[in-house]
């Protein structure tokens, strides 16, 4: 059974550790906070540390052990940051995962050790949970935990004549191409880019930019339908 330390108790901390099926992670929770602590016990989240994560010591102390991941997901981001620096030292061979809220905060944890960044963007809490909720995006998580590289997200400049161009978001169902959509850049948005949440009523147009979720060969099939003009 694969050991996973879960690094903080907040919201996307609590989603990830209800995802995770517990016949195939033993999941420890680490938190510093007692009232967020007492919230996991009362979760049914037996294994539950309180400790100060500050303390090197008490990171040396949890003794992770070889073959175990780290998932570090406290609120604070500098926290993260700390975290991940200090576990770097502690446990070299260990692989970390960091969800990032910006691409410069995602290139600090990177240059801090973290192994895999999941950077989205500015993605807020609910966006993530929403995220998170997919059937898909859990296996991203387990793309980390497991195999390595199975799961990813791509951008795609949608085609002019294509199958995409000038439909509404709505009425596409990611589902059966094996992918999912998290956001979109839209030309006449001033090419800001969009969380996509559920429900939303968007046209997508020819030179768009939509960010997907999926499996390496669906997004390749699915590479073909986004740019490809119907005949």
């Amino acid at each position: 059974m694969k050991r996973i330390y879960l690094f903080g108790y907040g919201k996307d901390a609590k989603l990830i550790s209800k995802e995770l099926p517990r016949d195939q992670y033993r999941v420890t929770i680490i938190e510093m906070n007692e009232r967020r602590y007492e919230e996991s016990k009362a979760d049914g989240n037996i294994d539950s540390i309180l400790i100060d994560i500050t303390d090197d010591e008490k990171l040396q102390e949890l003794m992770i052990e070889e073959g175990s991941k780290i998932v570090a997901l406290m609120d604070d981001s500098h926290l993260n940051l700390f975290l991940t620096l200090s576990l770097r030292n502690l446990y070299p061979d260990i692989p970390i995962l960091v969800i990032a809220d910006s691409l410069h905060t995602a290139r600090k944890f990177e240059l801090a050790g973290a192994t895999d960044v999941i950077d989205l963007y500015e993605v807020s809490s609910f966006s993530l949970q929403s995220i998170l909720k997919k059937p898909v995006a859990t296996k991203l998580l387990d793309a980390f935990l497991g195999v390595k590289n199975e799961i990813s997200f791509r951008e795609y400049t949608i085609g002019k004549g294509s199958k995409l161009d000038n439909q509404m978001v709505n009425d596409i169902i990611f589902e059966d191409y094996g992918v999912m959509l998290i956001g979109l850049i839209d030309l006449e948005l001033h090419e800001k880019f969009t969380f996509v949440g559920e429900g939303i009523d968007h046209e997508l147009n020819g030179g768009d930019t939509i960010a997907c979720i999926g499996k390496n060969e669906d997004l390749d099939r699915f590479e073909r339908v986004v740019r490809e003009e119907v005949g």
